[in-house]
């Protein structure tokens, strides 16, 4: 595998964009269909099992494509999209959309029904569940 890093790293990056497209227009189906007409919080909840979905579809893909296996690059994999999408989350929505720290913070309020970090929990978790079984290697 040691050989194969950089392709994997280069493959999981091109798809963490494709994962980052898919959910900003996740977000303008919520905003421009459904969000006005539900509550903010039904409208999140919604648009949060739309990109459970969406995500999880482009992540077996991604899965399938690069042979990857359960262990500890798919475990990686998981974590790098993970903490990516938190970075650009933060940096992004406070300093271009000009939410508060406190804003962003609040939407890992489970209790108050905010279910994003069920969504990075996916995000992490899903490589070691699509990705093949470990294939015990036979020595001569």
């Amino acid at each position: 595998m040691k050989s194969e890093k950089p392709r994997l790293f280069r493959l999981a990056s091109a798809y963490w964009v494709a994962m980052l497209l898919v959910s900003i227009a996740n977000g303008a189906l919520r905003d421009f269909t459904y969000g006005p007409i539900l509550s903010e919080r039904s409208a999140h909840q919604l648009s949060t099992l739309c990109s459970a979905l969406l995500l999880g579809t482009i992540i077996r893909h991604f899965c399938r494509r690069a042979g990857l296996e359960r262990g500890p690059w798919a475990l990686a994999v998981g974590g790098g999209w993970v903490g990516l999408t938190v970075a650009f989350e933060f940096l992004f929505f406070h300093y271009v959309g000009g939410h508060s720290w406190s804003a962003l913070l609040a939407n890992y309020n489970l209790a108050a029904g905010r279910l994003w970090v069920l969504l990075l929990l996916w995000i992490g978790l899903a490589p070691s569940l699509f990705s093949r079984p470990i294939t015990p290697q036979t020595h001569p």
